[in-house]
């Protein structure tokens, strides 16, 4: 009888290190910007360093890919992990220092964590058996709306007795754990004893990703939700809040709205499987058309509070069945370059929508802007779900 997922000590290892990791990612800006108000850091400061990590992100996360498909994945997490760690003092060194030094440091954290996420990605895979992987992955991802939630607070929090190098220290902390607590998985392949060159590998890893017409449609589905939809909200969601309802609230409500319908998604998922998981998914993804389409109408405060608790509670009815299905369906050889091709387009994308929301709703206004990018958040979930395999999320000969 095998050991319940929440239970089991080597998940258990897993999911402190995840959960160290996403503390450390999401607490960073929040230093960052402790640094802006203590006039250590300028406001041009703060925006070069945020890119230089996003930079480092974008840039490691396929070199993550190769390197976990290469080596044990226990050890890729490992050296990203550490070198996170090590670069988070460095940027406080060069706050008071040279700012050169502070945005290699920000870019070589940013590595870190692209680098990390690939490989946490297939590691879950060796750790977890197959009948408990859905299970551990609305853990993770409890984890990590939790630590949306936690990082700013306690940040803040610490930032009242702690000044802003010793919070660095901190996040380096969290990264040594990040990369020393997971266990060691129980591969599900050989190492190759010949390896290609790196070029070669990814491409490998592409073709892997094209063998599954279900997740080519799906990526295509989550990165036009996330360029269009989560980029405008982001956007409009601030000036919205300010000019037609006259303060900050509806900000502050509605995001931690959607948190909050985040965790009670995976909280869902944790107990419940759909019996087309798929389906379910590119429903939930599509409902984050409602967050856009609360903004564009002229409706009470609490409508689009709740709109974004429907949104958050979608996205997580897609992600946690959505990151399950590529543990289950893909190559375990190839797991860890797929899951970085999902990171790189997914998220990599996002800061070129946010780039892009700014000036299309300056020339045509926020109206139609908003309205287009509610149309894409349904139709291109719906469009996906014409692809072979995405009702089950898995190849269609698997189903028959």
């Amino acid at each position: 009888m095998t050991t319940p997922v929440l239970r089991d000590p080597a998940f258990l290892r897993l999911w402190c290190g995840t959960t160290a990791s996403g503390l450390a990612t999401w607490a960073l800006p929040f230093v960052l910007g402790l640094a802006v108000l203590d006039s250590s850091l300028t406001p041009v400061g703060l925006g070069v360093l945020l890119a230089a990590r996003t930079i480092g992100f974008l840039a490691a996360v396929p070199v993550g890919g190769v390197l976990a498909d290469r080596f044990p994945r226990r050890r890729v997490v490992a050296v990203a992990g550490a070198a996170a760690a090590v670069a988070s003092p460095v940027i406080g060194a060069g706050l008071h220092g040279s700012l050169a030094v502070a945005v290699v440091a920000a870019a070589v954290a940013g590595a870190g964590q692209g680098a990390c996420r690939p490989a946490f990605q297939a590691l879950t895979a060796e750790v977890v058996a197959e009948a408990g992987r859905q299970r551990a992955n609305a853990a993770i991802t409890l984890s990590v709306r939790v630590t949306t939630l936690v990082a700013p607070s306690l940040t803040a929090l610490l930032a009242t007795v702690l000044p802003v190098p010793a919070l660095l220290w901190g996040t380096g902390l969290l990264w040594l754990a990040a990369a020393l607590v997971p266990p060691a998985g129980r591969p599900l392949t050989a190492l190759p004893a010949a390896r290609a060159s790196f070029a070669a590998e990814f491409a490998d890893g592409l073709r892997e990703a094209r063998r599954h017409p279900w997740f080519v449609a799906g990526l295509f589905a989550l990165t036009a939700v996330i360029a269009t939809g989560y980029s405008a909200t982001g956007v409009a969601l601030p000036l919205v809040s300010r000019d037609r309802y006259g303060s900050e609230a509806v900000l502050a409500a509605a995001t931690t709205a959607y948190t909050l319908g985040a965790l009670a998604g995976a909280l869902l998922l944790a107990r419940w499987t759909p019996r087309a998981a798929g389906r379910t998914a590119l429903a939930g993804l599509a409902a984050y058309a409602v967050a856009p389409l609360s903004l564009l109408l002229p409706v009470h405060p609490a409508v689009v509070v709740a709109a974004y608790a429907v949104a958050g509670v979608g996205i997580e009815l897609f992600n946690v069945p959505w990151f399950t299905a590529i543990q289950r369906e893909v190559e375990p050889g190839k797991l860890a370059r797929v899951s970085a091709l999902d990171f790189l387009l997914s998220y990599g994308l996002a800061p070129a929508g946010l780039a892009l929301i700014a000036p299309a709703m300056a020339e045509f206004g926020a109206g139609p802007v908003l309205g287009a990018c509610a149309l894409v958040c349904l139709l291109a979930p719906a469009a996906a779900a014409l692809a072979p395999g995405t009702r089950h999320f898995a190849q269609p000969r698997d189903r028959l």
